[in-house]
């Protein structure tokens, strides 16, 4: 086999490996080519080329979203590593092991008005959870370092850096393997329980009335069934689910911001809990965390092996450990559910939103609201779903997803950035099959991501183009005027067609309901290439839609 000329190269690919570091995602480039010679020439590395770093990097945390384990990024000097910040930074608030591994120039070059350098060390300081500057000849500390980089991303599930210098020659190879790195072994520090102040939060929780449970961001088929439905048979609880959230069942209370949106002053102060247990990630629902600030509750304990959010400024206890260690110790150790008009009570609120829901879609126009009633409806089972940001993931919130169906999205930043990247990369690894729901605006900011040798046939683009971001309209300060339509909603006559024909994605178009639904049938059964499909709704009824839709449905 062969290896790159320069024991530095040699020492991050034999750690790399070590870790079980697979996949390795790759932009061209001179200054990392011992890296990519290393990699792509050892069959144990599944190699991707994709050329833009930004969508390179999300393309990467799509493929860690799914296998949650690290994959590597490798990019040249200068510039190529500025275009990874995006995805470092969602990495970092969701909670996804990265490892970009940067080629640069030797220290003597930097600073001196070489070509293609710019200051590398540290440049992820603030979004990353370690930064490894190697040097060029001090093997032992770099293998420390390179140690302590890929152990941190493994252990607390987040992006490292790892910054490569190399001087020329870059392209010579040899025969031999140059060295032999220490490997450090990945040691998970056994937590710490503090077993007074979980005795005290069961009796406190076993004695409330008002319990409100709020789930956040949430991997699928994380929480046993049985505390679900110990959750759910309680009557002293209320559970909030999102989208993302992926936890289901009937007496659950998905689609918040149906819940909430229509409270009154008085009834607000009636949801308010005595006890908000939250786990998970970041919530989307704005409305919920404008509720929980203004009417907070009397106790928040957030659960959470490594980290705890003060989201609602009442973040009394964060309790290292995981949602089923805790739920094994409330419902082992706690009495029966005790008698409570808590749930029942919204339980009915529930009963008239949905059905109020349900009349209003019946007669509603073709809209945006009405696009994501059926696309919602005519999904396929056991699918992954991922969604875009702004005002895609707020619609599909309105709407109760299939339990089959798996939904991500990138709520670490919330940017519109990154997200056909991300969708590309979870497709390329997922056993199921992906589906993206997107707006225009994030798709074609993101359009490079169809430069992609990878995609697979049954990869799906659901592509909602309203002409501009349609989400200025509905929050405040809307205003019909040039300055609002060309800074704000920024209107444009764009269709993906052109885009679709220059990278052989097979193109679909839908401007009625029962063209939808045709459509969506095709992008079902049809499964010998990509498809997208675009669907063309008015710009400017969208926001009187919804405005008359938590009017109808209060």
């Amino acid at each position: 086999m062969k290896y790159p000329n320069i024991p530095l190269a040699q020492s991050v690919i034999q750690l790399c490996k070590a870790k079980g570091i697979v996949h390795i995602v790759i932009s061209p480039g001179s200054r990392n080519a011992p890296l990519t010679i290393g990699f792509t020439m050892d069959s144990f590395f599944k190699c991707y080329s994709v050329v833009d770093e930004r969508c390179a990097a999300f393309f990467g945390l799509g493929i860690a979203q799914q296998t949650e384990h690290p994959v590597a990024l490798v990019c040249t000097s200068g510039s190529a590593l500025l275009n990874y910040y995006p995805a470092v930074a969602e990495a970092f608030y969701s909670e996804i092991p990265l490892v970009v591994l940067s080629a640069d120039r030797p220290e003597n070059l930097i600073n001196i008005g070489d070509g293609q350098t710019i200051n590398q060390k540290e440049v992820f300081a603030n979004h990353s959870l370690y930064s490894a500057n190697l040097c060029e000849n001090d093997l032992e500390t770099n293998d420390l370092e390179i140690n302590k980089a890929l152990n941190n991303a493994i252990i607390s599930k987040g992006p490292v850096h790892v910054n490569v210098p190399f001087k020329e020659p870059l392209y010579e190879t040899t025969n031999d393997l140059l060295v032999n790195p220490i490997v450090k072994t990945t040691v998970f520090n056994k937590k710490v329980v503090d077993y007074n102040l979980l005795k005290d939060i069961v009796s406190r929780w076993s004695s409330s009335k008002k319990k409100m449970v709020l789930v956040g961001v949430h991997a699928p088929n994380r929480i046993s069934q049985k505390w679900l439905n110990s959750l759910a048979n309680d009557d002293s609880i209320l559970v909030f689910t999102e989208t993302t959230s992926n936890l289901n069942h009937p007496n659950f209370f998905p689609s918040i911001d149906k819940i909430i949106s229509p409270l009154t002053s008085e009834e607000m102060e009636m949801l308010r809990p005595d006890i908000l247990l939250t786990f998970g990630g970041l919530i989307v629902s704005k409305k919920i965390k404008a509720f929980l600030r203004k009417f907070q509750p009397k106790h928040h304990w957030h659960i959470d092996e490594l980290k705890a959010n003060n989201t609602f400024f009442c973040l009394e206890h964060h309790i290292k450990i995981s949602p089923n260690e805790f739920f094994d110790a409330i419902f082992q150790q706690s009495i029966s559910p005790i008698i409570s008009n808590y749930k029942p009570m919204w339980n009915a609120v529930k009963r008239h939103r949905s059905e109020k829901h349900d009349s209003f879609l019946r007669s509603v126009p073709f809209s945006d609201l009405k696009v994501f009633d059926i696309i919602i409806n005519e999904l396929p089972q056991g699918i992954i779903l991922q969604l875009s940001n702004s005002a895609t993931v707020r619609y599909a919130q309105l709407f109760d997803m299939d339990s089959s169906v798996e939904v991500f999205c990138n709520r670490g930043t919330s940017g519109i950035d990154g997200s056909t990247s991300t969708a590309i990369g979870c497709a390329v690894v997922g056993k199921k099959q992906t589906f993206l729901v997107t707006g225009d605006l994030s798709f074609f900011y993101d359009s490079n991501a169809l430069w992609n040798n990878y995609i697979p046939n049954n990869f799906r683009i659901i592509l909602i183009n309203n002409s501009g971001g349609g989400i200025f309209r509905i929050l405040p300060g809307k205003n019909d005027t040039d300055i609002f339509e060309t800074f704000f909603e920024t209107k444009h006559n764009l269709s993906a067609k052109q885009l679709c024909e220059m990278f052989n994605i097979v193109y679909a178009t839908a401007r009625t309901s029962n063209e939808l639904r045709e459509a969506m049938s095709r992008l079902k059964d049809d499964n010998n290439a990509p498809i997208l499909l675009e669907i063309f709704t008015p710009s400017k009824i969208n926001d009187q839609v919804l405005l008359d839709y938590f009017e109808f449905i209060a």
